[in-house]
């Protein structure tokens, strides 16, 4: 099969591989192209460093995982001899002791052409200098007689490379990518991809993997741009899908047809839409038949048995009331309300036995001291290690059910509720699980198994918030209301502001700085909890890293203001000397 002169038909991949499943990447290239073949394509094009999985991380380091990339390439580039589609994929390159993030173009029973990433991202979640060298600045390579470039996912961030396709001879931008979720990001490629279409004046294809992968999910939303900046088609997101692109030459230039337009969820919709699709993938990766998690009548375990029915199905989701004397019987009947809309497997494991005999074993060593924070951990250990004993019994995974308010200020008992293997909620606010909540009792994402309707109860919703330690507790009782912690907590971690900056927004000075506090305090507590899905600009793992050991407080006494005139009167004093 071989492209006319005026016609170049591409299949687009948006796949889902495996990060290590080198043999299963391989499996699936091998289908979507059988698939492409079908479809009539001359080309199927794959994402960023489809044959390895993306992010590989420290993986690319191994000689014995760069070797089986290239045998898999190598194969694939065998069978493209039959006259079939083309292969456009991506895989870690080992040359004269270097390792490249590479694409190459399989054509013919060979390797045909080679191209590395230029631009490697090395902020948030990204280390790939770790990894990876810089390749040259690339010109175009041939493809069944047409000459495209092969930028690599940032190579289009800045101007560099698309400019220097342009200007060799380029017709056409073929962008695969590993780029991941976070609120708004699909804007924010679009707006890079136009601008890099603007000035080349060259069509782009944006062809983004949809992948759970650790804390990570990729949402693919592929799209294809036209000279003119027109959208010519728009794929979905958290979909596997193969979609075909029709490239014809014009007068000016070559053009894409019009495809479909997917309509893509936005905002709270797409948050929730990436929590349900990362625990999905990690469950079904890592290989757990299920999962199990502590349901206690509040709206986080109820958001995140939620979710989990929606990501697995009702019959793959055991939830557990572990009650305690302090366990109202309001949230006992919230809790079987929840289990009873979802359908799920729901038991009742009381733990006043268990915190009894873990209390009377410390008695000698506390004999004398009054009670305090100590017992009210001991409550959520002994549920910590039910859930675990659950989990090693059966081989669901523990769902743990913390929420970003939480884990930033240290709301949480180490080795109690903390316990588990993966945390839907982890990047999300406790004022975000509120509207996700009441977004879920009237919507669910497409491909979600949970049931239609309302699943959460009103009462979860409407109540205020309590972890039920000791008598008549609620969360206010040790933090600022969540409207107010989160709005500081945004200014701390996601925007990096100044305390000074957070108080003239209207905060109290000693609230903020009690914040700070706790959220520096609490590190050594997220450094052990388990991954969770990221949606916002800086998660809590690859995004943000802290010190443990940090004695920093930002006291406020030195503002913009302040340190121009530090800095004007030390550059006065070392002119006069």
């Amino acid at each position: 099969m071989s492209a006319s002169s005026d016609l170049l038909r591409i299949a687009l991949a948006q796949l889902n591989p495996t990060v290590g499943d080198v043999g299963g990447n391989l499996v699936k290239a091998r289908a979507a192209r059988a698939e492409a073949a079908r479809l009539g394509a001359d080309a199927v094009m794959f994402p960023e460093l489809f044959l390895a999985g993306y992010p590989p991380e420290d993986l690319v380091l191994k000689p014995a995982f760069q070797d089986a990339c290239r045998d898999a390439c190598e194969a694939l580039a065998v069978e493209t001899a039959d006259g079939g589609p083309a292969v456009l994929i991506g895989l870690p390159w080992a040359e004269n002791d270097t390792v490249y993030n590479a694409y190459a173009i399989l054509d013919n029973g060979t390797v045909s052409a080679v191209r590395f990433k230029v631009d490697l991202p090395n902020y948030g979640v990204f280390d790939e200098k770790r990894v990876f060298a810089a390749g040259p600045l690339p010109g175009p390579a041939t493809l069944r007689g047409v000459r495209v470039g092969l930028p690599i996912c940032e190579d289009i961030w800045g101007e560099d490379v698309v400019e220097c396709i342009a200007d060799t001879g380029g017709e056409i931008l073929l962008v695969p990518n590993g780029s991941p979720y976070a609120r708004d990001k699909l804007d924010v490629r679009f707006n890079i991809a136009a601008a890099r279409v603007a000035e080349s004046g060259l069509p782009l294809v944006y062809l983004n993997q949809v992948c759970g992968q650790d804390e990570l999910t990729f949402d693919g939303a592929s799209f294809v741009l036209n000279g003119d900046g027109a959208l010519a088609l728009q794929m979905p997101a958290f979909q596997e899908v193969i979609s075909l692109a029709t490239f014809e030459r014009t007068d000016l230039g070559w053009r894409c047809s019009p495809g479909e337009k997917a309509v893509l969820d936005e905002g709270d919709q797409a948050d929730y839409a990436a929590c349900v699709f990362g625990l999905r993938d990690y469950v079904r990766k890592n290989g757990f038949p299920g999962v199990v998690l502590g349901l206690s009548g509040g709206i986080d375990s109820a958001l995140c048995a939620a979710m989990a029915v929606d990501a697995l199905g009702a019959e793959r989701v055991h939830c557990v009331m572990l009650p305690y004397r302090f366990t109202s019987g309001e949230s006992l009947a919230d809790a079987s309300s929840c289990a009873k809309a979802l359908g799920i497997r729901y038991d009742i494991l009381p733990i006043a036995d268990a915190v009894a005999g873990l209390t009377d074993v410390l008695r000698p060593l506390f004999a004398g001291l009054s009670a305090d924070i100590t017992e009210e951990n001991l409550q959520s250990r002994a549920r910590g290690t039910l859930l675990m004993s659950i989990s090693n019994k059966f081989g669901a995974m523990v769902v743990t059910t913390g929420n970003k308010s939480e884990m930033s200020v240290g709301y949480a008992t180490l080795y109690g509720d903390m316990n588990g293997g993966f945390n839907p909620i982890k990047d999300l606010y406790k004022t975000q699980v509120y509207r996700l909540s009441a977004l879920r009792n009237r919507w669910k994402p497409a491909g979600a198994l949970g049931p239609d309707g309302a699943v959460i109860p009103e009462n979860i919703i409407t109540k205020a918030p309590t972890a039920e330690l000791r008598e008549n507790q609620t969360d206010q009782d040790s933090l600022p209301p969540y409207d107010v912690l989160d709005d500081i907590l945004v200014g701390l971690v996601e925007e990096e502001l100044r305390v000074a900056e957070i108080v003239a927004r209207g905060h109290d000075r000693a609230t903020v700085n009690k914040v700070e506090r706790l959220l520096y305090l609490a590190e050594y507590k997220r450094r052990q909890a388990p991954p969770g899905v990221k949606v916002t600009a800086k998660n809590f793992g690859r995004d943000r890293r802290y010190p443990i050991t940090n004695r920093f407080r930002d006291t406020g006494t030195i503002g913009p203001q302040r340190r121009s005139r530090v800095m004007v009167a030390t550059s006065a004093s070392q002119a006069d000397i």
